[in-house]
């Protein structure tokens, strides 16, 4: 009987941690077809029914919950310490992936590697944009990005932005309609524009503190995006007010295109930290990026 290859092996592992065959594809660059084909015949050489398959899920038997626990751990080593011997090259090279929100990924991750890859070609970076808190290491990430505090205790955490802050904005054409809060709860008599976060499995609070109080407020509006560029876009032509963070919104401050309020009532926080696996053996490609990353306080 054959044995079963390396490659079977990780394509189990691809399905079973995805828990669809559709989101192993995606990651694994192959068609569907293909995995199933995989699949079907690893578990006719096993003699073994590896994983149960319905029309809305597939899930790991016990025989493949065994293998997932047992052959896992063992893979990813192989494959980490595959990816690290791209040390001893001349030149750094690997894929480095990273999850992370859409305003780190245009505030802080751009701008770090816009001046990082262009003096190492062989460094490719894929940063996936994702509002929930995505377990990276079953998500097969390299690292992901965080606000401080809400980063896993047993990660290795790095700093790679400032401390933020939230503004509440609007355009001047909605102020001449609204009178300007002058409190949070002031907000439930405005049109406000609303965020969906996955993780939160509804609308997202707004947060408020001053002098040490914390307030958070569930807002109503007629509109809910879930990403930045379409509240602010909403904000700019008068919709209503976003929660939106500072240095996002700060250019149209400042030529008057929208009006700030509550700016008493939003503290500063932790602002980004990249995260990863503590066991993670950091190849040189991967080491370059995180210094690129890192915050440098000039203050």
């Amino acid at each position: 009987m054959p044995r079963p290859t390396i490659d079977d092996l990780t394509v189990f592992l691809a399905v079973a941690r995805a828990q669809s065959f559709t989101k192993a594809a995606g990651k694994l660059g192959v068609s569907q077809s293909a995995l199933s084909h995989t699949i079907r015949g690893l578990e006719e050489r096993l003699g073994l029914r590896l994983l149960t398959r319905t029309t809305r899920s597939v899930s790991p038997t016990e025989a493949g919950q065994r293998l997932l626990a047992t052959i896992g751990p063992r893979i990813d080593e192989i494959e980490t310490e595959l990816a690290a011997l791209s040390a001893f090259r001349e030149k750094p090279a690997g894929t480095i992936r990273i999850n992370a929100g859409e305003h780190a990924a245009e505030a802080v991750l751009w701008p770090a590697l816009e001046k990082l890859l262009p003096d190492y070609p062989d460094i490719n970076v894929e940063i996936i944009v994702d509002y929930g808190l995505t377990d990276i290491v079953a998500e097969g990430y390299d690292a992901g990005v965080r606000l401080g505090d809400q980063v896993a205790k047993d990660m290795i955490v790095v700093r790679i932005g400032p401390d933020m802050r939230m503004a509440v904005v609007g355009a001047p054409a909605y102020f001449e309609r609204r009178p300007k809060p002058l409190r949070p709860q002031d907000l439930m008599d405005h049109n406000c524009i609303n965020l969906r976060l996955p993780t939160y499995g509804g609308i997202y609070a707004w947060e408020f503190e001053k002098d040490g109080h914390e307030l958070k407020v569930r807002v109503e509006g007629q509109l809910v995006f879930n990403n930045i560029t379409l509240r602010l876009n909403a904000a700019l032509a008068g919709a209503g007010l976003a929660y939106m963070p500072e240095d996002a919104v700060q250019a149209y401050l400042a030529d008057g295109r929208l009006a700030r309020v509550l700016g008493d009532w939003c503290a500063p926080f932790p602002g980004y930290h990249l995260y990863y696996p503590s066991r993670r053996h950091a190849s040189a490609a991967f080491a370059l990026v995180v210094d690129a990353l890192r915050h440098r306080d000039r203050g």
